[in-house]
């Protein structure tokens, strides 16, 4: 971005600049502002991004000073991309929800060198490439922090959004300004580009964090967990001074989208992802470096990768991978993507790091169906970026097979970097002073003895109306995939439940919004936000209330299954065993527990009582099945998909089967019209070979079908 000698002569003009008195104006204010607005523009640079500051910050903070000086007397000169500018005044009470320009997908997943030949040999596939050809890879850190998409237009940035669901994200556009690797302007259109959104991560350097928790500690503040969840938690911050603090750092990775002012696509002009990277890099934006390499072939991206799994605790900002991509973007586009993630990258995830620590204690907690889940309590130890208290056990059998005992030295992982497991038990090194776990025969909130029904891993309380479970239903009730109740988290239920506003589902619904105004912490506006929410959730389609009601096994598949067949949902309370077993997918276990739920005529009463609230128990469009595709090469026909398909997801392979009339089915029998192999197609090719009457074709056949 600058040249040598533009670093020489930007640091002249600082020194400069530094020795002047602003205050008396010795030269026009706006050559001086311009000057400042440079110099600063070009520190930032060099600190934010490259790492290599050229003055101190006591230096720089006395430029700022300047800068700001000049423009409080002169607010004609402040510009939208002035350093000054970054920090905005407003608050944020709620971040809006806006749609990315081109969907934010995530990434296929490989743990070893064997995954990304294979990843190789399905690109050549896919291209149409010789078996023998190279091709060349771009290798980069998957940083392990907060996903972002930026937007310029005409050069300027004019929005900051987080990944969100990949198709829309949370609006924060006043937190990406503060972060000072972003530029505020950038010269896309040197290349002809009036629109450009990019994706990165944000996420903080291992030092800062470390700083920053030690200043916490000092000011007997809670530190924080990881510099993943700090940075993730700095974008959706309300007070951008507050995320300001946080030492926030974006790494941008990729162009998603980039249009002149005809809307003509401009990626192509580009040609491979390492000249974009390049481009972003000369623009201003921080784009990683000497962790980063382009490969001539998958053999040298595979090395890469693993050179960086051995020296990944080196690195100044945490990761849990390397991404390999395409380098070539007209083989990117040849290869496409799925509903899930680009065929053309794959993320080469780090194996999962494992510690010793000791177990202490084993605390038993009871689930919204009765379910006893023991949980280990652990000395704290650091493990992947975050610190591990509490470990679940799973159940009993699982602390019998590793002979867990309680002061035992256990070995811990993180298996994919996200969920803590216990391993094992380090049994040399016991001293005699551990002892045995024992399992409880009552239940530790109500006392009830404890049951294990046939075919159940895990002890139960059988009372219904034991408080735990009471309190448990009541959180997943409101949860997102549930009635997905705005803003109503658990901590909210916790405190009502303790409070007595909550002892029943149906208590969700005629909350007392005086009584939560005037708690410590919420104030008339969060009552009135909440209460709003809960009006809404009341008109939630009834797959989602079924869902809601915490019956054993009844998950959201099945929920949607029953909504589809019911125009009431009292409706279930006249449906025999039989008639949950005719609906396809639908077998005995959840059958049983659906029609005992819907006897039980306490549990009917809830529903009306409900209903008597203004919670919706009626069909809508939502519960309805999709008309199904007559006209479709595939009507009438049931398919399975068998194997490791190489074109496309198995997710997508069966929703393009569904568009074009066919009945996705789970199993090979006499009733399996096609089966669709990919590769390492097992004992489902060989049954339905053996039947001989069912069609049998490969991923292209398939395709070509459906291309008439």
């Amino acid at each position: 971005m600058y040249s040598n000698k533009d670093k020489k002569s930007l640091t002249e003009l600082s020194k400069n600049l530094l020795k002047g008195d602003t205050s008396l104006f010795p030269e026009a204010p706006e050559k001086q502002a311009a000057d400042l607005q440079k110099v600063l523009v070009f520190h930032e640079h060099q600190y934010y991004v490259l790492n290599n500051p050229l003055i101190s910050d006591f230096e720089y903070d006395q430029l700022f000073k300047k800068l700001e000086a000049i423009e409080k007397a002169h607010p004609e000169l402040i510009s939208s991309d002035s350093p000054t500018q970054r920090v905005s005044n407003d608050l944020t009470e709620r971040f809006n929800t806006v749609p990315h320009t081109v969907p934010m997908l995530s990434l296929n997943n490989s743990y070893n060198a064997e995954d990304l030949k294979d990843f190789d040999e399905s690109i050549k596939k896919l291209c149409l490439l010789p078996e023998d050809m190279e091709i060349e890879y771009v290798v980069e850190p998957k940083f392990d922090g907060g996903s972002i998409a930026l937007i310029y237009e005409d050069d300027q940035l004019v929005r900051g959004a987080t990944r969100g669901n990949g198709v829309k994200g949370d609006e924060m556009t006043a937190n990406a300004r503060v972060i000072r690797s972003v530029p505020l302007k950038a010269e896309f259109s040197k290349h002809g580009i009036q629109k450009a959104e990019m994706r990165g991560e944000v996420v903080i350097r291992k030092d800062v964090f470390e700083k920053m928790n030690k200043e916490r500690l000092k000011k007997g503040l809670e530190p924080f967990a990881n510099p993943r969840n700090t940075a993730s938690g700095g974008l959706r911050m309300k007070d951008p001074k507050e995320a300001s603090q946080r030492g926030l750092v974006a790494f941008l990775y990729t162009i998603g989208y980039a249009a002149d002012k005809d809307g003509n696509d401009m990626i192509p002009s580009f040609r491979t992802h390492e000249k974009s990277m390049q481009v972003l890099g000369e623009l201003g934006f921080k784009v990683p470096g000497e962790s980063h390499k382009l490969c001539k072939n998958i053999e040298e991206a595979a090395a890469f990768c693993a050179e960086w799994e051995a020296k990944r605790e080196s690195y100044e900002y945490e990761i849990d991978g390397m991404v390999v991509k395409v380098n070539d973007i007209a083989l990117q586009e040849k290869a496409g993507f799925t509903s899930h993630h680009p065929r053309w990258a794959m993320a080469y995830k780090f194996k999962a790091k494992q510690a010793t620590t000791k177990l202490i204690n084993v605390e038993y907690q009871v689930g919204k169906v009765g379910a006893i889940t023991p949980v280990a309590k652990l000395e704290p130890v650091a493990l992947a970026g975050v610190t591990i208290r509490s470990v679940s056990l799973h159940n009993e059998e699982f602390i019998t097979e590793r002979d867990l005992h309680l002061g035992d030295t256990v070995l811990v992982e993180r298996a994919g970097d996200v969920i803590p497991y216990i391993v094992k038990a380090m049994k040399d090194l016991r001293d005699g002073s551990e002892t045995k776990i024992k399992f409880p025969t009552n239940c530790p909130s109500c006392d009830t003895v404890l049951a294990k029904p046939e075919g159940e891993a895990k002890w139960q309380c059988t009372n219904y109306d034991c408080e735990a479970q009471v309190l448990q239903r009541a959180i997943h009730h409101i949860s997102k995939d549930a009635m997905n109740i705005d803003g109503f988290g658990k901590s909210y239920v916790e405190r009502f439940y303790e409070l007595g506003l909550i002892k029943s589902l149906a208590d969700i619904y005629r909350l007392d919004y005086e009584k939560i105004a005037a708690l410590e912490g919420f104030g008339e506006k969060s009552a009135m936000n909440l209460k709003s929410a809960i009006e809404k959730a009341k008109q939630q389609p009834i797959h989602r209330l079924l869902y809601s009601l915490s019956v054993h096994h009844l998950g959201k598949k099945v929920s949607q299954m029953l909504a589809q067949n019911i125009d009431h949902v009292l409706d279930l309370q006249s449906w025999s065993l039989e008639t949950f077993i005719d609906i396809k997918d639908i077998g005995p276990k959840v059958a049983e527990n659906v029609v005992q739920f819907f006897s039980d005529e306490k549990n009917i009463a809830l529903l009306k009582e409900m209903e008597s609230l203004g919670v919706n128990l009626t069909q809508m469009d939502d519960d309805k099945v999709k008309a199904v595709n007559e006209d479709g090469p595939l009507f009438g026909k049931t398919i399975l998909f068998t194997g490791k398909l190489q074109i496309m997801g198995r997710k997508e392979a069966q929703e393009k089967a569904i568009a074009a009339g066919a009945q996705n089915v789970s199993s090979v029998s006499g009733n399996l019209n096609i089966l669709v192999v990919g590769e390492k197609a097992g004992s489902k090719l060989k049954k339905a070979q053996a039947l001989g009457t069912v069609e049998i074709y490969t991923e292209e056949e398939f395709l070509s079908i459906l291309d008439g």
